[in-house]
């Protein structure tokens, strides 16, 4: 019994070879600009969720400023150099009063942009010196602009409007957003 095989011809083996060797060649190409597109997304997703972070914790200290248990003295709000510095204070033990700066249990906290960072500090009193603690990462992200505006209504709580915008430390992917809350106790 015989059979009767034939297989794939010289000439058609090396027309596959020099399609399929094209293919592979566009190929090559393509995945690395694929990859450097995959990454600069990701890094723009990383800085947005850091911005975002930042505005829902920033949001939830201008939530509570005014706060007061009792009857407080002073403002539970001030904004400064343009809304680029904020000053709060309110009432987290509940007794009544806000504990001045020199206390241990100091009820004021200060925001700023400082540079390319923005900065926090506890028991601030002002928006100038020392003592203020990074709250952005500056090894990979580079504050462009931090704002903070009140907008008044009538017979209704303020909006206090954040305005925040970075890039990579490398200066790609910029983000910005704008977060509003209602300040409750003002």
């Amino acid at each position: 019994m015989q059979l009767n095989q034939q297989g794939f011809t010289l000439l058609e083996t090396l027309i596959a070879m020099a399609l399929s060797s094209i293919v592979l060649l566009g190929a090559g190409r393509l995945f690395p600009v694929l990859q450097r597109a995959v990454l600069q997304q990701y890094q723009k997703e990383i800085i947005q969720e850091s911005l975002w972070q930042l505005a829902f914790s920033l949001g939830k200290q201008l939530q509570r400023a005014g706060y007061c248990h009792g009857t407080c003295s002073g403002q539970g709000l001030v904004l400064s150099e343009g809304g680029k510095c904020v000053l709060l204070q309110w009432d987290s033990n509940s007794n009544g009063r806000w504990e001045p700066t020199s206390h241990a249990q100091t009820e004021q906290t200060g925001f700023r942009l400082n540079g390319t960072d923005l900065e926090a500090s506890r028991g601030a009193s002002h928006c100038a010196g020392g003592g203020w603690e990074k709250l952005s990462d500056p090894t990979t992200l580079v504050i462009q602009q931090f704002k903070v505006t009140r907008l008044a209504r009538q017979s209704m709580s303020p909006l206090l409007i954040i305005d925040l915008a970075a890039v990579s430390k490398n200066g790609q992917n910029p983000v910005s957003l704008r977060h509003t809350v209602v300040g409750y106790n003002l």
